[in-house]
């Protein structure tokens, strides 16, 4: 793609007081800014043009849904510029921890400096043009578990599937986005969700998110809901919930993201796994 990238719709920035009242600390484990393009340019080699999205734009929503904590993702038209994410991090106002993509070149100086800047994890993007390359990666999380990183995938179902027999041998933690991009219409015996499982009980990690990138249904997305009980139920302190706000690239009908949110009303009815998916598990994880 080119700077003739679609330029795509921004979110709901009127979102609806939450049905789920949240616990203290309760964590967004993705998000995106999109700072102006003349200080922050984006890559050529991109499918999208995002709209701009301000940090105090995030602080609104946070404050909204009852978010305290919150985590940003570098998002793939940036490439590894992160400067967007991290500066826009100190304005949000709460606790931000950030998830960066800088090549395996990156000096163990610059490394310690972007930890200090909050950065917890390394993205690769295989579902979008751009990412780093799938051959540094098992020597790219050598160096993340000894900063205490993590590393989160992109990956559509069958790219996580190619991929799973070298995440399972990988040194370091891993997150999968988006409940593993799977198909909610191939069922649970659909080998990339299988996979997913399978990385989940080995002690990885699973992003309750986007789901209105994967349902053809209205929310509480009803196709998914036995996905995530299976996940749930397989390892409940490996699961972190996230808005994925503000929903970049999406073509159809923009999500409210409170939605998202009240998601896990239906989707985790109990209580108390629901604080750990919002709460605990995001301050292991990301070290808050």
């Amino acid at each position: 793609m080119t700077e003739a990238a679609e330029l795509c719709q921004g979110p709901d920035l009127n979102p609806r007081t939450p049905r789920l009242k949240v616990p203290a600390g309760a964590t967004d484990t993705h998000f995106h800014l999109f700072g102006p393009q003349s200080r922050y340019p984006l890559v050529d080699l991109r499918e999208y043009t995002p709209p701009l999205i301000t940090p105090a734009m995030a602080r609104q929503l946070f404050h909204k849904l009852g978010i305290q904590r919150a985590v940003v993702i570098q998002p793939s038209v940036y490439g590894a510029d992160n400067r967007a994410q991290l500066d826009g991090a100190k304005e949000v106002g709460i606790p931000t921890r950030a998830v960066i993509v800088t090549p395996y070149e990156t000096s163990d100086r610059e490394l310690a400096n972007l930890h200090e800047q909050g950065a917890r994890g390394l993205r690769y993007v295989f579902a979008h043009p751009g990412g780093l390359p799938a051959s540094d990666l098992e020597r790219w999380a050598e160096r993340a578990n000894e900063l205490g990183w993590h590393i989160q995938f992109l990956a559509k179902g069958p790219q996580l599937l190619e991929l799973a027999p070298r995440i399972e041998k990988l040194a370091c933690p891993v997150v999968i986005d988006h409940i593993g991009m799977i198909r909610p219409g191939d069922g649970l015996d659909q080998p990339a969700f299988k996979a997913v499982l399978r990385l989940l009980r080995q002690g990885h990690w699973v992003k309750l998110s986007g789901a209105y990138r994967l349902s053809q249904l209205a929310p509480p997305y009803p196709d998914l809901i036995p996905y995530v009980r299976q996940l749930v139920a397989a390892h409940p302190d490996r699961i972190v919930w996230a808005s994925d706000w503000p929903h970049a690239f999406v073509k159809g009908t923009m999500p409210n993201t409170t939605d998202l949110l009240d998601l896990l009303i239906e989707w985790v009815p109990d209580e108390d796994v629901r604080r750990r998916i919002l709460v605990d598990n995001p301050a292991a994880l990301y070290g808050f």
